[in-house]
């Protein structure tokens, strides 16, 4: 997958304001992450900052996690994503947890440990209920600057379960839809070149898919800061209340994009 992903990523795009393709990826496991962060890596020849919005951290150790078995395939997994993308060197130091809202393993702090010896920031899902969204946006863009190279990984399940019910390993206490939307509207002024939404499972959806209409409803707010960031100057302020200026409307209502990019590849995996 890493190869396939690289050679994506050498194609020429359509725009001339583009460097290389951008990626969005659909998911299904966590672990599809690592093949595009090192991708990403051998395209640009530098790491990228990581700005995950998760319930759980998803950078423990291999030698806890799993904890019934241990072998070399075991240990690479959605729970040690992004320990082994660290430790890889696919990652700048100060990437960013956002929404954690899990319980640690074990009997001690080792999970904390283990993050921070990887290099991440942390912003727990509780802190809305103090700061609001625009306190959630400040933080984040205390800690990465406008321009910054990002990759922006969403796992569903940082939603509480009432608003993505089919996910693999749902933590009661999440955000609401609105809210993760209004921060992403905050994260504009970032220079996204890749990212994807994971961890939905369309075996545990309601019967109207009400997860996967919500993922998809986070890939559009994607792709509008990916194209809205390359069509305004990186100083220029975002307003993270508004809607996305790239959104128009016809007679009937319906949505859609104002842009010559053309050089977005989604992959569903």
């Amino acid at each position: 997958m890493t190869e396939g992903l690289t050679e994506l990523l050498q194609r020429q795009p359509v725009s001339g304001k583009l460097e290389h393709p951008l990626l969005v990826l659909l998911g299904g496991d966590h672990l599809i992450a690592l093949p595009a962060l090192r991708a990403l890596r051998a395209t640009y020849g530098t790491p990228v900052t990581l700005l995950h919005f998760d319930s759980h951290l998803d950078t423990l150790n291999p030698s806890v996690y799993p904890q019934a078995w241990t072998s070399d395939v075991s240990a690479v997994n959605h729970g040690t994503v992004f320990y082994h993308a660290a430790k890889e060197g696919l990652l700048v130091n100060g990437s960013m947890h956002v929404g954690v809202n899990t319980r640690l393993s074990g009997s001690t702090w080792s999970d904390y440990e283990s993050d921070a010896d990887s290099g991440f920031l942390r912003i727990p899902a509780s802190d809305i209920d103090d700061i609001g969204t625009r306190g959630v946006i400040a933080k984040i863009q205390d800690a990465i600057k406008p321009g910054t190279r990002v990759y922006l990984s969403i796992d569903i399940d940082v939603l509480d379960p009432s608003f993505a019910p089919g996910t693999g390993a749902p933590e009661p206490g999440g955000w609401t839809t609105r809210e993760l939307l209004t921060i992403l509207r905050g994260c504009r002024n970032f220079d996204i070149v890749g990212a994807d939404v994971v961890e939905v499972v369309p075996a545990y959806d309601t019967p109207g898919g009400d997860t996967a209409f919500v993922a998809a409803a986070l890939v559009y707010e994607i792709i509008s800061g990916m194209v809205q960031y390359r069509l305004q100057p990186v100083e220029q302020a975002v307003d993270p209340t508004a809607s996305s200026p790239l959104e128009t409307s016809n007679d009937e209502g319906h949505g859609g994009f104002h842009t010559d990019l053309g050089a977005i590849s989604i992959l569903e995996l």
